[in-house]
């Protein structure tokens, strides 16, 4: 391989590494640290403060132009001026030269459309935020603070509460079942609490590992993981429904105030309350669709559904949902809906209306099906919601270790001191002993953190304090390839060869050596990657990528700088020590 194809490789590979880099450098180095707040919470946190920061805008920008409709915007809404050019663009219209407040209100057909550009400006910032932290290297429990929970799932005593409804055959079935119950339960309360990407996951047969990275509040968190999901049946008020949609069509920005309550208790009725309708995205994830105006009697409360399943209507062949009650529940449903057959009546968990559906007869006797041209995945949620009703699987808190933000900041710092330090002196030493040829090892120990930050990026991997040991060790081994290499120059100096041949001699002897040693320590590592875990996986993987890099640094980087000593700057000697 020539000089020329190995600088255009190690450029390429420098510039996929820069790109793999670049989200990391946008998280940590340029997103405010009150961005990455709200990027770090929920969904529908972000959804939730762009429409309330949008509300807010409108009104300020409406209030503006009550008072002067000629002037122009605040600078702080200078994009919208380029934003209303476009839709002026858009309906073939021409753009004022001078935009005033009033063209700018005036070519969005309501205050909806306009609220939803200014929310749009929020939540794709945020959401890009977020991208970048998804795509960056992600701080571990040790350096970001927070805490770990271990619960404990008691399956036996959700299984005795069934009784006889539960054979022994399809008592496992069943214990699955309620595990899987348990985990989806504690995500959709975490995630709905805001917190910062949670890790949740079964460990063993009945435990629940819970990781939650950032500040988080204990008894707020135990409270949620000890608490059970409320689910119960409202009737819904189709007239106060319609009249709030059409209302809230028109004044989105005056509907709700910033907690979410409703800034005009007027517009429902005294025994009514309105909440969002729900269903699942693409990505599992709560997407409100709309309001309705439920009662605020509960018509039954959902601990008393004793099962759900989801079947196939024997005529249309489309998926339903059906779920039995106690008989305490049949005798409260089989009454309250022969009174309001043809009324519609909401499931509603956790303040969400997760599915509604219209009464058609009098349901007698506890067994209840629901249909309504569900999708197989839609009915299957909707049985998962009815679900946390009636499996009921206590839970108890086994271990829990909180990590303060201060103690990971700590931590953070003395990590770069040690890699800092430990560089410095490395490198000092090389210039010292090794003089002008040193700086190949110092381009190359730069070089080599790069790449390993770039890896770690590239694959979306959490940097902990095992891992920063990794490193540290890794700049310890890439430099005694240098040293290898250097030392077989000296070697092939000192026979009295010129300085190509014996900088071409030197790393084609030290070759076998350096791979030999740095296969070697792969191998262990990988072995530790696959059977470690917690602190040895996450040092063997660090280390795994630092041997990589470092070979190439070593062998590939270290050569390319030295032949440009040679064919560029028309080296004749080769400074590698003292006598040389």
């Amino acid at each position: 391989m020539n000089k020329r194809t190995r600088l255009v490789i190690l450029l390429a590979i420098l510039a996929i590494c820069f790109v793999f880099l670049w989200p990391s450098i946008c998280w940590y180095g340029r997103t405010p640290k009150e961005v990455q707040s709200l990027a770090l919470g929920s969904t529908e946190n972000i959804k939730d403060f762009a429409t309330v920061k949008a509300a807010e805008d409108v009104r300020k920008i409406k209030a503006f132009a009550a008072k002067d409709s000629s002037a122009k915007l605040d600078e702080e809404y200078s994009w919208l001026e380029k934003a209303s050019a476009r839709k002026y663009k858009e309906l073939g219209k021409k753009a004022p030269s001078e935009m005033t407040v009033k063209d700018v209100i005036s070519i969005y057909d309501s205050e909806m459309e306009f609220m939803n550009e200014i929310q749009a400006r929020y939540r794709d910032s945020i959401l890009k935020a977020k991208k970048y932290y998804e795509n960056s290297v992600k701080l571990g429990l040790d350096l970001s603070g927070g805490m770990n929970v271990i619960v404990k799932a008691d399956l036996d005593a959700a299984l005795a509460s069934q009784g006889d409804t539960v054979s022994a055959e399809n008592a496992a079935d069943f214990k699955k079942e309620a595990m899987a119950n348990a985990i989806e339960n504690l995500s959709g309360r975490i995630d709905k609490f805001g917190l910062t990407s949670p890790v949740i996951r079964q460990q063993g047969d009945d435990k629940i590992y819970i990781e939650i990275p950032g500040a988080a509040q204990t008894d707020a968190i135990n409270t949620l993981i000890m608490g059970k999901g409320i689910l119960n049946f409202r009737l819904a008020d189709m007239t106060a429904t319609d009249s709030f949609n059409a209302y809230y069509t028109q004044h989105p920005a005056t509907t709700f105030n910033a907690a979410g309550e409703l800034m005009d208790p007027t517009l429902i009725p005294e025994d009514c309350e309105v909440f969002g309708t729900y269903k699942k995205d693409d990505y599992g994830l709560d997407e409100r669709t709309g309001y309705l105006v439920v009662k605020k009697e509960i018509a039954l409360d959902g601990q008393h559904i004793k099962s759900a399943e989801v079947r196939a209507d024997q005529f249309t062949n489309q998926p339903e949902v059906c779920f039995n009650l106690d008989t305490e529940g049949a005798e409260i449903f089989g009454t309250f809906t022969s009174a309001h057959v043809g009324d519609v009546l909401a499931i509603v968990s956790d303040n969400k209306v997760k599915s509604y559906a219209t009464i058609r007869d009098a349901i007698m006797g506890g067994s209840v099906s629901l249909s309504g041209g569900f999708s197989v995945e839609e009915a299957e949620n909707i049985k998962k919601i009815l679900q946390t009703a009636w499996l009921n699987v206590p839970l108890s808190v086994e271990s829990q270790q909180v990590i303060g933000a201060s103690l990971g900041e700590t931590a953070i710092h003395q990590g770069i001191m040690a890699i800092i330090l430990g560089l410095s002196l490395i490198l000092v030493f090389m210039l010292i002993f090794y003089k002008a040829s040193g700086i190949n090892a110092v381009v190359a120990q730069i070089l080599n953190l790069y790449i390993m930050f770039s890896v770690l990026s590239a694959f979306n991997l959490t940097l902990t304090l095992s891992s920063i040991a990794g490193m540290i060790l890794t700049i310890g081994m890439a430099v005694d390839a240098n040293v290898l290499v250097f030392e077989r120059i000296k070697e092939e100096l000192r026979l009295g060869k010129s300085r190509p041949v014996a900088i071409s001699l030197g790393f084609d002897n030290a070759f076998w050596a350096i791979m030999d040693s740095n296969i070697t320590t792969f191998i262990a590592a990988i072995f530790l990657s696959q059977l470690g875990t917690g602190a040895v996986q996450g040092f063997a993987v660090s280390l795994a990528i630092g041997v990589c890099s470092s070979v190439f640094t070593a062998l590939f980087v270290s050569r390319l700088i030295f032949d440009f000593d040679t064919d560029v700057l028309h080296a004749k000697k080769v400074s590698i020590g003292w006598g040389y």
